[in-house]
C-alpha cells in the first residue's frame, strides 16, 4: 500500500516528506519542522541525521511534548548522533500548544493525536502554525473510540475467533485468556484512543488531503501487542490464518462495510489539484464512520 508512492513504512514516510519538502523548498530562510507529542524523539533525531546528511543545515526541528523525561532523552539521543543544533524541545500540553502563525513548512505527528483530548484546539493552531504552502503529515488511529471495534467489525471479527487455537487467545498485556474475545475499551489508561474515532472527520473539516492511505480493522487484533506475539511468522498456519484475516479486512473495508482504523496522511491548509489515495473508493469522507450510523 504504501510502496507505490514511495516509501515502505510510517517511518520512512515521515523521513521521505521532510527531506522532500526541505530540498524543494525556495524560501531560503530556516526550514521549520515541528513534532506534535514527539515522546522519546528516535524518528525526529532520524529525520534532522537524514537532513544533515543529504547536506541540508538550515533546518530546526521542535519537539513538543508534556513529558520532561522523555525530553531529556531527546536532547541527550540528538547529542549522541551529532544533530542537537538542530533539534529543540519544548515542553508543553499540546491539548493548549499555541505556535506563532505560519511558523511551520512541516507540522508532523506520529501515533500521538489518539492521545489528545482537544483535537479541535490541536487542530486549529497546526492549521494557523503552518505556512501558507506547509503541510501537516501524521501517521494514526481513526478507528472507535478507546481502539474498540464497532459492531459490524466484531461480527466480522468473530468466525475468526472462534477458530483460533487455544493458546493464541492469550493476552499478553493483560496476562489472561479471552475464550471469548473481549471488545476492551483502552482508553481508561493513558488517553489511548481517547477521541480517535473524531480524528478524521474534525481533519476532514479543516484540512485538505493531498495523501490519505486508510488500512486495516480486524486484522490490527491479531498482529497488534496482546495477541500478535502469539503468532510465528515463520509458520504455514499463522501465515494462511494472518492471510485470510487480511483477505476478508480488505475486501469489507473496500466494499464499505467496515472502516479502516489506521492512516497515513499529508494535508495542506489550502486547496490541492490531487488527492493521492491508495484505491479511488477510500476517499477521506468515505472512511468516516458516523457513531451514530450502522455501516
Amino acid at each position: 500500500m504504501q510502496e507505490k508512492f514511495g516509501f515502505s513504512s510510517p517511518d520512512d514516510f515521515f523521513i521521505k516528506y521532510a527531506q522532500s519538502k526541505a530540498e524543494n523548498t525556495e524560501d531560503t530562510g530556516i526550514f521549520n519542522i515541528v513534532s506534535i507529542g514527539s515522546g522519546n524523539g528516535e524518528l525526529e533525531v532520524r529525520i534532522a541525521e537524514k537532513l544533515k546528511s543529504n547536506g541540508i543545515g538550515n533546518f530546526v526541528i521542535e519537539c513538543v511534548d508534556i513529558n520532561p523525561s522523555m525530553l531529556q532523552r531527546t536532547k541527550q539521543l540528538s547529542r549522541d548522533k551529532g544533530v542537537d543544533r538542530f533539534v529543540r524541545t519544548i515542553e508543553t500540553d499540546f491539548n493548549y500548544w499555541q505556535p506563532e502563525a505560519e511558523r511551520y513548512d512541516i507540522v508532523m505527528a506520529n501515533q500521538s493525536l489518539h492521545h489528545v483530548l482537544n483535537l479541535e484546539g490541536l487542530f486549529d493552531a497546526i492549521k494557523r502554525g503552518m505556512k501558507a504552502d506547509g503541510s501537516f503529515i501524521t501517521s494514526d488511529m481513526i478507528g472507535r473510540n478507546g481502539h474498540q471495534r464497532w459492531p459490524e467489525a466484531l461480527e466480522l471479527l468473530q468466525p475468526f475467533w472462534e477458530e483460533l487455537p487455544r493458546k493464541y487467545r492469550y493476552n499478553q498485556l493483560f496476562k489472561r485468556e479471552e475464550r471469548q474475545y473481549i471488545n476492551h475499551d483502552c482508553s481508561d489508561s493513558g488517553f489511548e484512543g481517547i477521541r480517535a474515532q473524531d480524528i478524521l472527520p474534525l481533519l476532514v473539516e479543516r484540512f485538505h488531503f493531498e495523501l490519505f492511505i486508510p488500512f486495516a480493522n480486524i486484522i490490527m487484533v491479531f498482529i497488534d501487542r496482546p495477541f500478535g506475539h502469539n503468532f510465528n511468522a515463520k509458520a504455514e498456519w499463522d501465515q494462511n490464518f494472518i492471510d485470510r484475516v487480511h483477505q476478508a479486512d480488505e475486501a469489507a473495508i473496500l466494499n464499505g462495510s467496515i472502516k479502516p482504523t489506521q492512516m497515513i496522511a499529508a494535508m495542506k491548509k489550502t486547496p490541492v489539484a490531487e488527492t493521492h489515495l491508495r484505491d479511488p473508493r477510500l476517499t477521506p469522507s468515505f472512511c468516516i464512520r458516523e457513531p451514530g450510523n450502522s455501516v
